[in-house]
């Protein structure tokens, strides 16, 4: 079936923002407006198409990104078939515990809408999405929603997002009245008013803008002008002769800086008073870029180490990243990827270069939240899921079997969080095994391990919520009952110095003997840099076969430190002298010798134990102020910033995650109910020595 829209009327969007924001209420609204749904689902009454599963409609939080396809054509060019455009849409959690989705979903897509509460403003997750967002250069459209709720202030929340995130943001539109008298929009860049008729305001009427406003619409419209101008060299010289440039021509300027990330355009509404969410889809397709729009995507060949750049045309071979792992009920393992380049068939074979397997695709389907439609085809520049592949993880890159490619790997963060586990019965055992492997499969930051000296199993995430779900998800998808410990901080350990150490290796116990003697280097890394190991060897002191057997030596010693036991992070490690023997050595005797080494520099180059630093943002009533700065400062947090939101406090600080165990309970009864906090990663710090004792000791 040849493809029914053209690459450059395919829009690949993600929905982001802090949690409770109203992604997923924008999302449905979405899905109610461009026809895919004929009943509006509501987070609150657990009715949402999005958050499909169990849990997320309990909770009302989005847990996992579910991805849809559907149609839209703009609202200036109403029923013109010619102008209709695919969006594929990703709409991810706000969660922090579940970043990694937003993460993996900002890697694969070209463009983003980024929802911010108007009481609020920028909040922490919002920050974090942006990075995130900045880090894969995704241009961005923003719409700040709730402008019905009280408290509300388009400006306020706009100026959050100028000083926090980026001086780029240019109002688009701004609302006419605020909280209960909140009724349209007015579009700057037309000078036109909107309300919005119809029990889900899906007729939008033209109207006049109220006399109160026309000053600071045309203060704003010229500012927009002015900023979209600097662009285009005609429409500045046009400007500058004093004659307004026609809407077409700066719609034309606003899509290449939008394009370039150097304007952001803001556009506003509420959600679910259904107003503005139109112009959103609308703002998608003339504003976010189509896979033409985008730099070629790189990627290195296996067979020449040469680096290529890929381009979406459906004539080339296939090149893919499988970026979502999901287990199915119905159809079992769901692979989601994106089609770089080619077209993938039902059928055919595709090499997983990767992981150096090649699987049959027996089932491609293109997904609607947890709906699926079997299709043969998926054209470049689209987003599908494969039935069925027994070896794909998430990051793998998947190209045709003649053209062996490797595609960017995603980078998640590491867990920051550990609980021991335990199953319930016997019957229950193995089906724990089962039920974990398959969930690490589908989310990288989850990790099961076991305990080496007490035979336990132990899971680590990005946080209790996350956990509990995965606990959880176990029970009811699985089956599998378990028991389930106290939570455990994952602690690492770094060194501040530089150091050297000999590793010698030597037995002689009758016939051949083991001799493997290495001079190791360590010195420490900046912070997030994980581990390197290089090789400094001259003159072939240690022949090349051994080197990696001392890599891998010195890599098996990292995972238990030297001070309390904890992984070693940050840390370079060079090998630079040592000797061997014609017969008597061997990698095995190198790979203990590079162990040695390593751990007796690491004792001697100031090792210290890091703990994990969580960003927390606490709201609460003035007159608790001072109990829960006071609270904060005795878990040794540092407070970095306090300010107000409407007739409450907002205190941001850094805490480390030891000391926040059971802070939800305690906030509120510290503020008679009346406090809430959100708390994410922020980084690894190294902790003083009285702390440490506690750790060592076990009691941290």
């Amino acid at each position: 079936m040849p493809r029914q829209y053209p690459l450059e009327k395919v829009r690949n969007i993600g929905i982001i923002a802090h949690i409770d924001a109203g992604k997923t209420t924008v999302t449905e609204r979405v899905l109610f407006y461009t026809g895919l749904s004929h009943k509006i689902g509501e987070v609150h009454e657990g009715t949402t198409v999005m958050d499909w599963m169990e849990q997320e409609r309990e909770r009302g939080i989005t847990i996992t990104a579910a991805a849809t396809t559907c149609f839209w054509t703009p609202t200036y060019r109403k029923g013109d078939k010619a102008f209709e455009h695919r969006i594929n849409i990703i709409d991810t959690p706000g969660h922090i515990d579940f970043t990694v989705e937003v993460k993996r979903s900002l890697r694969v897509l070209d463009g983003a809408v980024v929802v911010f509460d108007g009481v609020a403003g920028v909040e922490p997750q919002s920050e974090t999405n942006w990075h995130y967002a900045d880090e894969y250069k995704v241009p961005r459209v923003c719409f700040i929603n709730k402008l019905d709720r009280t408290g509300a202030s388009f400006e306020n929340s706009f100026k959050s997002i100028l000083e926090r995130l980026t001086p780029n943001a240019m109002r688009l539109q701004i609302p006419i009245g605020l909280e209960s008298s909140f009724e349209g929009v007015v579009d700057l860049l037309g000078r036109q008013a909107y309300g919005f008729e119809g029990e889900h305001g899906e007729k939008i009427v033209e109207r006049e803008i109220p006399e109160s406003m026309k000053e600071e619409v045309e203060k704003f419209h010229k500012e927009l002008v002015e900023k979209i101008v600097e662009f285009d060299d005609e429409l500045m010289h046009l400007y500058l002769e004093g004659k307004e440039p026609p809407v077409e021509d700066l719609k034309r300027a606003l899509r290449k800086a939008s394009l370039e990330v150097k304007i952001i355009p803001v556009l506003c509404g509420s959600a679910l008073k259904n107003k503005g969410v139109q112009f959103v889809l609308d703002a998608t397709v003339d504003y976010l870029p189509s896979p033409l729009d985008l730099l070629p995507v790189k990627a290195t060949s296996v067979k020449t180490g040469e680096e290529i750049l890929i381009q979406p045309k459906d004539d080339e071979l296939v090149a893919a990243l499988a970026f979502k792992i999901a287990t199915d009920p119905f159809v079992g393992n769901l692979t989601y990827f994106r089609a770089y380049t080619g077209t993938v068939k039902k059928g055919s074979y595709i090499l997983n270069t990767t992981k150096d397997t090649q699987e049959r695709i027996g089932r491609l389907v293109r997904m609607h939240a947890n709906h699926r439609e079997d299709v043969d085809e998926i054209y470049s520049g689209d987003l599908g899921a494969i039935v069925g592949l027994k070896s794909t993880g998430t990051g793998d890159s998947l190209c045709d079997p003649s053209r062996p490619l490797i595609l960017e790997r995603i980078i998640f963060p590491e867990p920051v969080i550990s609980v021991r586990i335990e199953p319930k019965t016997k019957a229950d055992q193995e089906k724990m095994g089962i039920a974990l492997r398959r969930l690490s499969d589908e989310d990288p930051t989850f990790r099961v391990s076991g305990d080496p000296e007490t035979g336990e199993t132990i899971i680590s995430g990005m946080g209790e919520l996350h956990l509990e779900v995965i606990v959880e998800r176990m029970k009811r998808e699985f089956t599998v009952e378990a028991n389930v410990g106290r939570p455990q901080v994952a602690y690492k350990e770094t060194i501040l110095a530089t150091a050297e150490a000999e590793g010698k290796y030597i037995r002689q116990s009758g016939g051949r003997g083991q001799y493997g003697h290495v001079w190791l280097k360590v010195e420490p890394l900046e912070r997030g840099k994980g581990f390197e190991f290089i090789d400094a060897i001259k003159g072939g002191t240690i022949p090349k076969e051994f080197i990696s057997a001392v890599e891998k030596g010195v890599k098996e010693a990292t995972v238990k430190g030297v001070v309390a036991g904890y992984p070693l992070i940050d840390v370079s490690a060079t090998l630079y002298d040592g000797s061997f023997h014609e017969v008597d050595s061997s990698e095995m005797a190198f790979k203990i010798a590079g162990s040695m080494a390593f751990q007796e520099a690491a004792k001697r180059a100031k090792p210290v134990i890091l703990e994990p630093i969580m960003k927390v943002q606490v709201i609460a009533p003035q007159e608790f102020l001072g109990d829960v700065t006071g609270d904060l400062s005795s878990k040794r947090g540092k407070i970095q910033e306090m300010s107000d939101r409407a007739n409450i406090k907002v205190v941001d600080a850094h805490v480390p995650l030891s000391e926040m165990f059971g802070y939800a309970t305690k906030l509120r009864s510290m503020t008679q109910g009346r406090g809430s906090f959100t708390m994410e990663f922020s980084h690894y710090e190294a902790v003083s020595q009285n702390v440490a004792q506690l750790i060592i000791e076990g009691k941290k």
